[in-house]
């Protein structure tokens, strides 16, 4: 009576250490990694482009697609000749961003060096929300004005943050829509460039979407970094109270 939950304690303990290391298995190869790192924006990719971006051939690039499709890494939908990838879900991403977070814990604070490097820390989209530096600025801005409260992993969305976000343009699903629990609608998300947590979830796909809609931000081509437009750097300013500038740009004021 005393083994049998010790056991049964060891039969789980196993079953997860195997789960573990089968999907730390397949990102765990650098091909593989690039692939799912190029995808992190939630975009759609050939497999063509996926070979290209991890410097494979396409027949390696076919047989490693194979194996992440079939492990619910990614999805793929055919359109014409091509078939198109893209992360299965918003936890894979999730999942990446934290191996990533997790890894430079012990290091020195990410610094950007190139140009791409520099964007990247700036402003990026990890899978359908805004990262880095200006996601910062953003969520830090939204609890000054008390727009919302941070917890440990959430948010809660103030009454006058309720207003502000309908006034802006987002619709907010009702506070016990059970729609809205799976996202997690006012998720916290840790940023691994600048090792603060920044608005994810639901909330924060809806506020990217919005910059996007009203032209505040553009994507950059083949990578994660997004442009602020010079109406997003206007709005960012006027409407958050955010200077989205170029730091060479502060300098001239």
């Amino acid at each position: 009576m005393v083994l049998a939950p010790s056991f049964n304690c060891r039969r789980e303990e196993m079953i997860t250490g195997h789960i573990i290391a089968e999907i730390a298995t397949l990102v765990g190869d650098p091909a593989r990694a690039t692939m799912v790192s190029a995808l992190l924006d939630g975009r759609t990719m050939t497999a063509s482009e996926l070979a290209h971006a991890a410097r494979v051939t396409p027949q390696t690039a076919s047989t490693h697609l194979g194996k992440l499709t079939k492990a619910g890494l990614l999805s793929a939908d055919r359109n014409g000749r091509h078939r198109y990838f893209r992360l299965a879900s918003p936890k894979v991403a999730e999942m990446i961003e934290g191996i990533v977070a997790v890894a430079l814990e012990k290091r020195p604070r990410f610094r950007p060096l190139s140009p791409q490097a520099h964007a990247v820390s700036g402003a990026r989209i990890c899978y359908d929300h805004l990262a880095g530096r200006l996601s910062i600025d953003l969520t830090d801005s939204l609890v000054a004005r008390e727009y919302i409260v941070l917890d440990d992993k959430a948010a809660e969305i103030t009454t006058a943050g309720t207003r502000f976000f309908t006034e802006f343009g987002i619709a907010l699903p009702a506070r016990r829509s059970r729609r809205s629990t799976p996202r997690h609608f006012c998720r916290l998300c840790l940023d691994w460039t600048e090792r603060r947590p920044h608005i994810a979830g639901a909330l924060g796909a809806a506020i990217t979407k919005r910059f996007f809609d009203l032209g505040w931000m553009e994507r950059m081509k083949r990578s994660h970094a997004v442009i602020v437009t010079p109406l997003g750097r206007r709005g960012l300013q006027q409407t958050f109270g955010v200077d989205a500038s170029e730091p060479t740009d502060r300098r001239k004021r």
